[in-house]
């Protein structure tokens, strides 16, 4: 079990890099499953729908998500394009109320597994499992033969329930999916992305020193490499700022250029921030910059 992941501190729910030896408090749980890249308003849906289950039954509310994001494995050389990096997936998890996060380990060998293989061997054996909430689109096991129905039949041999959510649209009738929230980050518009998602979109990491040019012409910046991020469109963007301490995080108004830092030849994209009215040495620190 861990209950500080990868550097997150303060997190409550409890948190699973693996199946095995759960403690048996948390077996018969009501679990959400899916990746959950984004986090957006209609995974929000599955997992409040799962919450309502987990009330109503008196059992603990669980997700059930895969790591690294399946995408990544079976295209490595893919462009950057996570919108929830593992360490804030994990907070906007937790801040939904989720008592347990499953994040299950995922390569080519788990990819070869059957759709019965993972409902047998991780959703019954490991987990034990009271109740299965999904999205309507779900699909899961080799060749993605598993679905709804398939999960539904083996939970009334096996003891627990299964329902789905149906895909959401947005007041502007936008589908809710991770897919349409990248394209209208990489058009250069947080806000429609902002509308799907229900908060304003997030880069996040470590504080890099730089050369510390903006200094010189009263312009410091916090420098945050984006790494597996995906990379929205290139500009100068309103932000609010998040410095993350041990067990709080201070948010400030500033100005960002996301880019290949054109003042300083540099080839890398970076997110430099420039925080109003701020004067404090923060490099080192953990920072979550939500572009508005």
């Amino acid at each position: 079990m861990i209950t500080a992941v990868d550097g997150v501190d303060g997190i409550a729910m409890q948190v699973f890099r693996h199946s095995d030896k759960i403690p048996f408090e948390l077996r018969g749980a009501v679990i959400a499953i899916g990746n959950f890249d984004g986090i957006h308003r209609g995974h929000q849906e599955i997992i409040t729908k799962a919450s309502r289950l987990a009330q109503e039954l008196g059992a603990p509310l669980g997700v059930l998500t895969f790591e690294p994001h399946p995408r990544s494995v079976f295209q490595p050389d893919c462009e950057p394009f996570r919108l929830t990096p593992f360490r804030l997936k994990v907070r906007l998890i937790e801040a939904l109320g989720v008592d347990v996060l499953f994040a299950i380990p995922f390569d080519l060998g788990f990819a070869g597994k059957s759709a019965e293989q993972f409902v047998n061997e991780i959703l019954v054996e490991a987990l034990g499992v009271r109740y299965i909430v999904v999205g309507d689109n779900f699909r899961f096991g080799k060749g993605r033969a598993g679905d709804m129905a398939l999960l539904e039949n083996m939970g009334r041999t096996a003891g627990f329930g299964a329902t789905s959510v149906e895909l959401l649209v947005s007041e502007s009738e936008e589908a809710f999916s991770s897919s349409l929230v990248r394209t209208h980050l990489k058009d250069g518009n947080p806000t429609r992305a902002a509308l799907l998602l229900g908060r304003y979109w997030e880069i996040e990491g470590r504080i890099q020193e730089g050369q510390k040019k903006g200094r010189t012409i009263g312009f410091p910046t916090a420098n945050i490499a984006l790494g597996e991020t995906l990379h929205p469109a290139y500009g100068v963007y309103a932000v609010r700022a998040g410095i993350e301490s041990e067990r709080d995080i201070a948010w400030y108004d500033g100005v960002a250029n996301l880019g290949l830092r054109p003042t300083v030849d540099g080839k890398v994209p970076l997110l430099e921030v420039h925080l109003f009215d701020f004067a404090e040495d923060i490099y080192g620190s953990h920072m979550r910059v939500a572009l508005v």
